[in-house]
Formats: C-alpha cells, structure tokens, sequence
C-alpha cells in the first residue's frame, strides 16, 4: 500500500489567505485588514505594503480590535480582523458577542495558527476551546479548511458573504485535498473517500490524517468514508445522516477539545435524527501540554494508524 501524501508538497494556509485577500483587495477598495501587532505572523506584509492605507495594526487589544472592525463595517467596509486564535476568540469573545454576533456586523474574524499550532509555546498558546466559544453564537458561521486550495476558496465566499463569520487558520503545513478551483459552499461537506464500513469526518489539519487513516483502512479490507466538515457550524446535517446510515458509525477527529465542537456538533445531529455508535477523538478535556503540533496530535490519538485503530475498535460497537 502506498501511503498517500507521502512525497507531497506542504503549505502554510496563511499564505493562500493572504493572496486570496490581497488579490480580493486589488479589486474591491472597501476591503481592509485589522490586526493585534500581528502583521508577520498573519502574513499581512505584502498587503501592508499594497494598501498601507488599508490595514489597521491596533497593537495587542484584541477587544479593541473587534470593535474597531465592527466600526469599519458600519461604514461601509469589510474587514478581515485577524489575530492569533486564542487571543482573537479568548480575550475578545464579549466584543464577538455583542459587537459582531448581535450587532451582526459584516466583520470576518480570521483565527491564525489555531489548534495546536503553537505546540512549543504550551497550554497559553492552543487554541483548542475556540469552535466551542464561537459556535455557540448565533449568527456566526465556524469554518476551518483544510488545504491552501479550500483556504483560498472560503476567503472568496467571506468576502462576498454578507455577515459576521469565523475562519480559522493553522500554520502547520497541509498536503492537497481538494480540486484547483474548487468553490466553498457553507455548510456543505466535502467526501473525500468513498467508504461503507465506517465514516470519519475530520476537518483543518486533520483531513489530510483522515485520508491517510482510511488508506491504512483499506489495507485491512475496511471501507471508510472520509468527509471533510470544513464548516462547523452550520453543519451538514445531510452528509452526517447519509453517512450514519450507509456506514453505522461515525468516527470524528479534531484540533480542539471534545467539548463543544466538531465532534460535539457531529454528536447533537446523531443523537437527534439516527443514532449509531459514535466515537470522539480530540484533547480529552485537559490543557494540552507543551510539544510540536505534529506530535502533539500523535500524543492526543490522532496519528493516521491511531485514527485507524480507533475506526476498528468503534465497528466493535455496530450491532
């Protein structure tokens, strides 16, 4: 069995948000940019020195910084507000809250290097409570892509979307998953295997390990769909049902604790409309601890043989 991914290429998807915005930018002067001193670590240098007019660096005050955004999309513009996740979504949730969810402003709040993707600088640093915080909101679409190409498609659809939203991020670099071209729908999943044994849905940095896991699958004489769930909320109630009935299990796989997000969300429409054996995997309720993302995933369950294991223990349970 050949391990897909193996010699591919990886990418950082800040750089494909940043060529989406500044190339959206060129053509549409009501786009800007709001930063927390975070123009290296967002990727904003090139549309700094495009459009200096048009990004505000509001220093660290993340709160700040939303208002500022919801402020500028009151006047007609539309702001890419973007921070360090755990700093955008933690100490600015209040501003989130009333300022672009109740207000419902026109403000995309981009979340870099979410997850786990700051592994050395410890528990201060992962963002693995932000789909809960931000999807409990109303009015607040939850997308995490998967690759440059998806990245590169939400921020197009942001662009044009007339609402609040969040997008987050990793800079943890990512293999190809989806087609050249291809066009983001909100809450539409994407099937990246075909499978009838078992269905794992994963989405950011966990996509690419999902494929991988239902290579070692097959390798087993196991057929697992794979469904890509970039958006978080609304949620494709459609894809999960489908798959709930065609497979009769689910297996989901995230950067982020297993309270409050995809899993969770997986979890509500299952247990809902058609319930069926159902495993989480995630950070278990605990502070992750201090490592490289990569291994930080390896340690929480999440290499492509431990998805793999888990997919075999969980068609355990079917009936």
């Amino acid at each position: 069995m050949t391990a897909p991914f193996q010699n591919a290429k990886l990418h950082d998807c800040r750089d494909a948000f940043t060529a989406a915005l500044e190339e959206l930018a060129a053509a549409d002067g009501n786009i800007v940019a709001v930063c927390n001193d975070s123009v290296g670590s967002s990727k904003l240098t090139g549309f700094r020195d495009k459009f200096p007019e048009r990004l505000i660096n509001v220093g660290i005050a993340e709160q700040n910084m939303v208002g500022v955004g919801a402020g500028l999309a009151n006047g007609g513009k539309i702001p890419f507000v973007c921070a360090a996740s755990p700093f955008l979504t933690g100490r600015a949730l209040e501003q989130i809250k009333a300022d672009v969810a109740y207000s419902q402003t026109n403000v995309k709040l981009v979340g870099i290097s979410s997850g786990m993707a700051y592994g050395e600088l410890g528990p201060t640093h992962h963002s693995i409570e932000d789909f809960a915080w931000v999807r409990a909101l109303p009015h607040v679409p939850v997308i995490a892509p998967a690759d440059r190409i998806e990245t590169d498609a939400v921020i197009r659809w942001a662009a044009t979307y007339q609402g609040g939203c969040f997008l987050r991020l990793s800079r943890v670099g990512v293999p190809d998953l989806l087609p050249e071209g291809h066009v983001f729908e909100l809450g539409r999943a994407n099937v990246l295997c075909e499978g009838s044994d078992v269905t794992i849905i994963a989405n950011g940095v966990l996509s690419h390990r999902a494929v991988t896991a239902a290579a070692v699958l097959e390798g087993q004489g196991i057929s697992a769909r794979v469904l890509n769930m970039a958006t978080v909320r609304p949620i494709d109630q459609d894809a999960i049902l489908s798959a709930a009935r065609d497979t009769g299990a689910i297996l989901t796989c995230e950067e982020h604790t297993t309270f409050g997000g995809l899993g969770s969300a997986v979890a509500e429409v299952i247990v809902d409309h058609h319930p069926v054996p159902m495993t989480r995997l995630g950070v278990p309720g605990v502070f992750a601890h201090t490592a490289s993302a990569e291994q930080l995933l390896d340690d929480f369950g999440m290499s492509p043989q431990a998805i793999a294991d888990s997919a075999v223990a969980l068609m355990g349970r079917k009936g």
